[in-house]
Parts: structure tokens; C-alpha cells; sequence
């Protein structure tokens, strides 16, 4: 790339990692841009199909010559905690229903796996994070050294 391509859009999608149809929201997003679909729908299909069952946030970069670049981000952090708990969603009522239950060895897991996406500093900060995340839908910490079934 010798000279420099004008941006004419960027687009961002959240998609099942394999999954990719071109049908919406992908057709219906990247269609008015003029770009190939089924171009990008293959490659994400092909960079994302070991990570099956994750939704994958991607931002699409489209050039004024109709071709275009991709990034791929981590998954966002409730589909990591439901994963990690499987569990299908969160709480309706987070205050009051609980959903399930996340240790601080899985929080840091997540954490680290989210560290590249997120504007924090520490893995400290990361975790408080996913901490955050996780109470908003209903689900309980695990202290270290807490005995099951105690408050």
C-alpha cells in the first residue's frame, strides 16, 4: 500500500465468532458502503471459527476505493462471565436475583483476556472491572476463604 487510502466509513458489529451470514446485520450495514460482503463475511468466518460460540465485536474500515480492514476486539465482558458461570443471561432483577457465582481466580481470567480492550492500567483495575460488570447482572463474588452457603 504505497499511498494512502481515504476512510469513507467505519462500521462496528457485534457477531457470532463462524457465524457470519450475509444477511443483517451484516448485509444491511455493510451493503450501502458498496463493499464486497461475502469477502468479509468468509475472512471473519475463517479468523473467528475457533472461537465458536463467542460474539465477537469487529470494527470494519472502509476505504473510498470500496476495500476494507477489520479488527477484531475480545469478547465483551457478560458473554465472558456467562460463559465462565453457564449461565444464558443475567439477572432481570440484579439487586435482588442472583444468578450465580464468580471466584476470583475466573475474574482474573476474564480479566486478563479483556486487558488489550480495556482502558486500565493494572490487572487490579481490569478486575474491578469484570467485577462491576458481573454484580450489574446479578451475580455474586466469591470472597477467598468463604465457606459455601455462608453470607
Amino acid at each position: 500500500m504505497a499511498k494512502k487510502l481515504k476512510v469513507s466509513a467505519i462500521v462496528k458489529l457485534q457477531l457470532e465468532a463462524g457465524k457470519a451470514t450475509a444477511g443483517p446485520p451484516v448485509g444491511s450495514s455493510l451493503g450501502p458502503h458498496g463493499i464486497q460482503i461475502m469477502s468479509f463475511v468468509k475472512e471473519f468466518n475463517e479468523k473467528t471459527a475457533s472461537q465458536a460460540g463467542m460474539v465477537i465485536p469487529v470494527v470494519i474500515t472502509i476505504y473510498q476505493d470500496r476495500s476494507f480492514t477489520f479488527i477484531m476486539k475480545t469478547p465483551p465482558a457478560p458473554v465472558l462471565i456467562k460463559k465462565a458461570l453457564k449461565i444464558n443471561k443475567g439477572s432481570p432483577k440484579p439487586n435482588q436475583d442472583k444468578v450465580g457465582e464468580l471466584t476470583e481466580q475466573q475474574v482474573e481470567e476474564i480479566a486478563k483476556i479483556k486487558m488489550p480492550d480495556l482502558n486500565a492500567a493494572s490487572l487490579e483495575s481490569a478486575k474491578s472491572m469484570i467485577k462491576g460488570s458481573a454484580r450489574s447482572m446479578g451475580v455474586k463474588m466469591k470472597e477467598e476463604g468463604e465457606k459455601d452457603g455462608s453470607k
